[in-house]
């Protein structure tokens, strides 16, 4: 696991804390959906960016 792929990982899991943070605080759901979609963006990419796949 390399420094970028690590560094992806961990913003995609703080955007998805963040996510749920402000769904237990009822906050508007545009603003989940656009954090948990950034997530599982964030998270995809440090997943793709593993040396398992090449």
């Amino acid at each position: 696991m390399n420094g970028i792929s690590t560094l992806l990982f961990f913003v995609g899991l703080f955007l998805l804390g963040g996510a749920v943070s402000f769904w237990k605080q009822k906050m508007p759901t545009g603003v989940i959906v656009l954090l948990g979609i950034g997530a599982g963006m964030a998270l995809l990419a440090g997943a793709l960016r593993l040396d398992v796949w090449s």
